[in-house]
């Protein structure tokens, strides 16, 4: 047993590093990027914008590498681009098949120059490589910051918008016919999702962002058709997953990103499968109700006359 520990790099002093002052900053910094996530990972799915937000991590990109070339903190770049391709967006994509459009069509600017700053200085190309795929160990108190601060704001913004935010989300041409401001409310959300995103590169990267935005929230609507609790779900989901990856990276001497990925992924599998499994059988009483009656009918005797 000892031998296959050794082979997946167990550290005996996992606890010492767990409380070490780098990984309570990780602790603090993953729990915020979680709530974060957990908020607005809900208005995601039922908004059918996982690919804006995916696209909207690549967007941020150059603004990171940028931010290199000119001696600023990459992730003030990297809000800065992903708030702007979020208003864009927004405000250019009314319809899915328009946003889609627009959203490809900025991901694919953003990402040729964020390759072009990234060939100006050496010194971006770590900082692609972190925002790619995310180093939660290497958050600053700095960067505690300004998390602290944009996860206040989001908070703030999804609860005062909660109901219009919903209501435009669910079905947004009624809503505009009941004289709700659609394209407002969608930029309100796009930028609402980049500070989310903003966030969530510094734990897991843009390459597994779905981890913390899609897959919490995608397990908690499968456990719940009620919004408010989806949402509690959701964040419950991303806190327990950051903080079981980091634990387990003490232990381990592992990427955290790639076992809070891990994690979440193995969580909605479990909770999807579940659910499968439910309908299926509720289908087959389904079928088998609607079929007793007509099986009754045909062989009950005729009655006399």
């Amino acid at each position: 047993m000892t031998g296959i520990f050794t082979a997946i790099g167990y550290q005996e002093n996992w606890w010492s590093i767990l409380t070490s002052p780098f990984m309570r900053s990780a602790v603090i910094g993953g729990t915020i990027v979680a709530l974060a996530a957990g908020l607005i990972g809900y208005f995601i799915i039922v908004r059918t914008t996982a690919f804006a937000a995916h696209a909207l991590a690549h967007i941020g990109l150059p603004g990171a590498t940028g931010a290199v070339l000119l001696g600023l903190p990459p992730v003030f770049g990297l809000g800065v681009f992903c708030v702007g391709g979020a208003v864009v967006i927004g405000m250019l994509g009314k319809r899915a098949s328009e946003r889609d459009v627009v959203t490809g069509t900025i991901l694919a600017f953003a990402t040729g120059l964020g390759l072009f700053f990234n060939s100006r200085a050496t010194k971006s190309s770590s900082t692609m490589t972190n925002v790619l795929f995310g180093n939660l160990l290497a958050i600053s108190p700095d960067e505690l910051t300004i998390f602290i601060v944009l996860l206040i704001a989001l908070g703030l913004s999804i609860g005062l918008t909660y109901r219009q935010l919903l209501y435009s989300s669910i079905n947004a041409p009624v809503a505009e016919a009941k004289g709700l401001p659609v394209r407002a409310l969608s930029v309100l959300f796009m930028v609402l999702l980049a500070l989310a995103v903003t966030m969530a590169v510094q734990a897991v990267g843009t390459l597994l962002l779905f981890a913390l935005l899609i897959t919490p929230a995608a397990t908690a609507i499968n456990l719940t058709p009620r919004p408010v609790a989806a949402m509690a779900i959701s964040t419950g989901l991303s806190v327990v997953c950051v903080w079981i990856g980091l634990a387990a990276s003490a232990m381990f001497n592992l990427p955290p990103s790639f076992l809070i990925v891990t994690f979440a992924s193995a969580i909605w599998l479990a909770v999807y499968l579940r659910a499968s499994r439910i309908q299926t059988l509720a289908d087959r009483d389904h079928e088998t109700d609607t079929e007793l009656p007509a099986a009754t009918q045909t062989s009950s005797p005729t009655p006399a006359r």
